[in-house]
């Protein structure tokens, strides 16, 4: 980050900000992410681990410069123009308030003064503002039991002690039967038609929950506590072996990268605090951070795994976000033992199916398999799609790694100024799918929120029988032709096995087919060895893919196509599916 500080003492607009590469490639100058003075916190931390004076001057100018965000209300705003949206001055004032804890002895005292004065604003803004808990997406709302009691607790205000109180007491509203938060949607607690809720893994996980930590942890709240190591707990079932999280579902999908979402924290300082408590949370700890180094670009975070293969620069919002989870880590040494990896995350060991119906997805494991499918009933907004039909969302493989990982059926930037922009121009999910073309238009199982999933685990197989329909997105379906179809997923010890059959859907001159973009960097090699059999040679074995249709390869600008979400490229593998019998694709693995 400090390679990155703009350095223009004549101009208080820049100074003391921090460029952003991939920002600035794509619009043309120096672009500045108006949160980026949340790096203040893991600025004064490191200047205090290493009294590196650098690092302090950092921490004061980036400071200085919110005031360019800065509204006389009190809010900080998410971007320079002030009409932008102002929900974020509570995770800034939580992060100015953990600052002034921990390294405010690092301040001079009138220095310290008038940033106290300026959390004080905050606090007011944050308390008129936040009055219940729909003014803004769940983690607002839950968060702030945390930021109510420390910022009550700073500035003796028993105000703010009582609204976090109040919060507190309507947590257990936002939690599942199966133990998981929702909320991550709009209005709170809207209902899809056959149940399912909005629910984040990501957002749960790097933000909501390590805040409902620190408030059991700093109240002392016996009920709060259970309540965190609970959901913790629940929501670890989502990590895959490599550390990565699995949001291939998640209602704000659209933030999702590999290892988390893009503009929260981190799940490292709520995961470590409790690793006396399940030391599968210390492996997690560990394979996160491990997966975020492998991620790491020049030293900033970039956004999912393959941004170098694709060309592209790192978006240093992840940086500035995620630094503070580390400096709240660190920050609690007192608090965290010294965590080793002792125990495998839960699904490094599972093996069968688990359902989660407020997401209508299941989470599957058979020998070295890890799948997820899911037939999701809602958005998060109009334009903003998860992936849904019945689709395998994920697949990952322990050698091979991911295989498939869902994207959006189309990139849309709901929030324009937190989310990369993608330079390609080429809008390709990723997602496994059934998909037609006719008369312009696109038609897919991606939209279809009536899909029917039936599962069998018997015999060492477990299968997935999916009825789904082929929409586009207002949900008509094709003019000419059908547009019911059907899937069938199988995973076994040696191999996953994807069918297809579309009986009288298309036409003659339009026939669906089942794509397959198989995730796999440039610079991996692709061998074909018949017309119906494909090779990926990978780091960790030789993925085959063998249909008993030709397998296609689909024409893009370059070798890979790439999507943002979660970051990876793949090559678009596909086969036609017959008009009358099956589809069928076997993958397995060569050592």
């Amino acid at each position: 980050m400090l390679a990155h500080r703009i350095v223009d003492p004549g101009n208080a607009k820049r100074h003391g900000a921090l460029d952003c590469p991939a920002c600035t490639s794509i619009h043309g100058r120096d672009f500045i992410h108006g949160r980026c003075f949340d790096a203040v916190y893991p600025f004064l931390h490191q200047a205090k681990v290493t009294g590196d004076e650098k690092y302090l001057t950092a921490g004061i100018e980036v400071f200085e410069w919110s005031k360019n965000v800065t509204l006389e209300s009190g809010a900080w705003t998410n971007d320079l123009s002030p009409k932008s949206w102002k929900g974020p001055t509570l995770f800034a004032a939580i992060g100015l308030a953990d600052t002034l804890k921990y390294h405010g002895d690092l301040l001079d005292e009138k220095t310290r003064s008038r940033w106290m004065e300026r959390l004080g604003k905050a606090g007011d803004f944050i308390h008129q503002w936040m009055v219940q808990f729909d003014v803004a997406n769940i983690n607002y709302g839950l968060s702030s039991i945390y930021g109510f009691h420390l910022l009550g607790k700073m500035l003796h205000r028993p105000e703010y002690l009582e609204r976090s109180r109040q919060f507190a007491g309507d947590l257990d509203n936002w939690i599942t039967k199966s133990g998981l938060l929702h909320g991550e949607g709009r209005p709170h607690g809207r209902v899809g038609p056959r149940g399912c809720r909005s629910v984040d893994i990501g957002y749960n996980v790097e933000e909501t929950i390590p805040n409902i930590l620190m408030a059991a942890i700093v109240t002392g709240d016996n009920k709060l506590m259970a309540t965190a190591k609970r959901l913790l707990n629940t929501h670890l079932a989502f990590m895959l072996p490599d550390g990565a999280w699995d949001n291939s579902f998640g209602s704000r999908q659209a933030k999702w990268t590999y290892w988390g979402s893009r503009t929260t924290d981190g799940c490292q300082a709520g995961y470590a605090l409790l690793a006396g408590f399940n030391p599968a949370f210390a492996t997690a700890v560990i394979e996160n951070t491990r997966l975020k180094r492998r991620c790491t670009v020049d030293g900033l975070l970039a956004g999912g795994p393959h941004l170098v293969s694709a060309g592209m620069k790192p978006c240093i919002h992840h940086t500035f976000t995620h630094a503070k989870s580390l400096a709240l880590l660190r920050d609690h040494q007192g608090l965290a033992q010294k965590i080793k990896a002792t125990a495998p995350l839960p699904r490094a060991e599972a093996d069968g199916v688990n359902f989660y119906p407020e997401m209508a997805t299941w989470l599957a494991a058979r020998g070295p398999w890890r799948a997820t499918v899911c037939a999701l009933d809602l958005a998060y907004n109009k334009d903003t799609f998860p992936p849904t039909g019945g689709c395998i969302s994920m697949l990952w493989h322990p050698k091979l790694g991911p295989l498939f990982a869902s994207s959006m059926p189309h990139y849309f930037p709901v929030e324009p100024f937190n989310m990369q922009r993608h330079p390609q121009r080429e809008d390709n999910p990723l997602t496994p799918r059934i998909e037609l073309h006719q008369g312009g238009k696109w038609f897919t199982q991606l939209y279809d929120f009536t899909a029917q999933v039936k599962v069998n685990d018997a015999g060492g197989l477990i299968k997935f029988d999916v009825t789904t329909r082929l929409v586009d997105k207002a949900f008509q379906a094709p003019t000419q032709g059908q547009a019911e179809c059907e899937l069938t997923y199988q995973f076994d010890s040696d191999s996953t096995t994807i069918s297809a059959r579309a009986p009288g859907v298309g036409t003659d001159a339009a026939r669906p087919r089942l794509m397959l973009p198989v995730i796999s960097p440039a610079g991996e090699k692709v061998v074909r060895v018949s017309a119906e059999k494909l090779e990926i040679r990978k780091p960790g074995g030789t993925l085959i893919l063998e249909s008993n249709a030709p397998l296609e390869i689909q024409d893009s600008k370059r070798s890979r196509i790439f999507n943002l979400v979660p970051g990876f490229e793949a090559i678009p593998i596909f086969a036609v599916i017959p008009k009358q019998g099956t589809l069928t694709c076997r993958i397995r693995m060569r050592a």
